[in-house]
């Protein structure tokens, strides 16, 4: 028995070079990117920030449109009411109310934490330059409960500005990302993004709550819970500019 329940183990862990040579890992990676997104969509989440002695949490909508532009705006708690972070295709600006001033985020802080989380700049940007600005290829493939699992390796190409070394992802068949690991240049892991649940929402199954957790620090995370969520929505491009970003009525 021990010996037929490993067959099996091998036969549904598929190398690259058999059944998975003819599938383009790259196009896996844009079609989960482009699943997440739509043509434009609208939602609501909540994010939880979990520290050892303490945790806080924030209610927020998000708009996104297109592959460049995307805008998130604090709902709750009431103190950080109306903070908000704009992305713009390669530009990204916060709001505060506070100081009431909108602030260019620079490239060198885009690797830095957002609003305190387990998450950074250049995560809330989900910018598709993975897509484009690294080489991919397919570990291996599995079937697990009816869905083909494929677990892609991602190596940015040598004059790529970004920070990791290498990106290693674990994409369902119908382009949900169930895991997403961050290497540095030294190939230590240095945090996981992971799916913990999928849902119909907007007319598509979705991940509804993911967690971020570091390697260094695995009693410290970042989950973000989905609450509602639209795809295909009319959005005007006004919505994604500067003014509206301090302005939420223009």
């Amino acid at each position: 028995m021990k010996k037929l329940h490993t067959l099996v183990m091998l036969l549904l862990t598929v190398p690259l070079s058999a059944a998975s040579s003819d599938i383009d890992a790259q196009k896996i990676v844009r079609d989960a990117i482009d699943h997440w997104r739509g043509v434009s969509s609208y939602s609501e989440l909540t994010m939880v920030i979990h520290r050892p002695d303490w945790e806080r949490s924030m209610t927020m909508s998000a708009w996104t449109k297109g592959q460049d532009h995307s805008l998130v705006r604090v709902l709750e708690p009431k103190k950080d009411r109306g903070n908000a972070t704009l992305t713009d295709t390669n530009s990204m600006w916060s709001y505060s109310p506070k100081i009431n001033r909108v602030i260019k985020i620079p490239s060198s802080m885009m690797g830095q934490s957002w609003m305190g989380s387990d998450f950074s700049n250049k995560d809330v940007a989900r910018a598709d330059d993975i897509v484009d600005e690294y080489i991919h290829r397919i570990l291996s493939t599995a079937e697990v409960d009816g869905h083909t699992i494929y677990e892609i390796e991602s190596i940015p190409h040598e004059d790529a500005a970004v920070v990791w070394g290498r990106e290693v992802l674990r994409i369902r068949d119908d382009h949900i990302v169930l895991e997403h690991s961050f290497y540095d240049q030294d190939n230590e892991l240095v945090k996981r993004l992971t799916t913990l649940n999928i849902t119909e929402m907007g007319g598509r199954m979705i991940a509804t709550k993911q967690r971020m957790l570091r390697a260094d620090s695995p009693d410290e995370w970042t989950e973000l819970r989905v609450i509602m969520a639209d795809y295909d929505v009319d959005l005007p491009d006004t919505l994604f500019t500067r003014s509206s970003l301090r302005n939420p009525r223009n």
